[in-house]
C-alpha cells in the first residue's frame, strides 16, 4: 500500500510564501514522475506542478508559472512545492500523487489519495 502524508499548509495573506511537503512510502518512489495537485472548493482537483523521476524535469500549470517551485528528494522519499506570491485563488487543499507524464501534465494516481493539506490565502 502506497502511503501519502502531504503537510505544510496554512493560512497565509496575499503575497506569502508556504513550503509544502509529501513522504512517500510504501512503493519505489524514485521510479515515479510525481505532481503536486489541488483542488479549492466547487471545483475538480487539478495538476498544477509536475517533476520527473531525476527531478530534472518538471512543468507547471501556466497559473502557478514563476512562483511555485516544485522538487524532489529522493532519498528522503519526499516531494516539496515552494510557494511563493501567494494569491487568494490559489486556496485550496493541495495533494501530491503520481503522475503520469511530466512534459504533458498527464495525470496518474497510486490509486489512493493522501489527507491533503490546507492552503488558504487571505487577508
Amino acid at each position: 500500500q502506497v502511503q501519502l502524508v502531504e503537510s505544510g499548509g496554512g493560512l497565509v495573506q496575499p503575497g506569502g510564501s508556504l513550503r509544502l511537503s509529501c513522504v512517500v512510502s510504501g512503493t519505489m518512489f524514485s521510479a515515479y514522475h510525481m505532481g503536486w495537485y489541488r483542488q479549492a472548493p466547487g471545483k475538480e482537483r487539478e495538476l498544477v506542478a509536475a517533476i520527473a523521476m531525476g527531478g530534472i524535469n518538471v512543468n507547471y500549470q501556466y497559473s502557478v508559472k514563476g512562483r511555485f517551485t516544485i522538487s524532489r528528494d529522493n532519498d528522503k522519499n519526499t516531494m516539496y512545492l515552494n510557494m511563493n506570491s501567494l494569491k487568494p485563488e490559489d486556496t485550496a487543499v493541495y495533494y501530491c500523487n503520481q503522475v503520469k507524464s511530466t512534459a504533458l501534465m498527464v495525470s496518474a494516481t497510486f490509486g489512493s489519495w493522501g489527507q491533503g493539506t490546507q492552503v488558504t490565502v487571505s487577508s
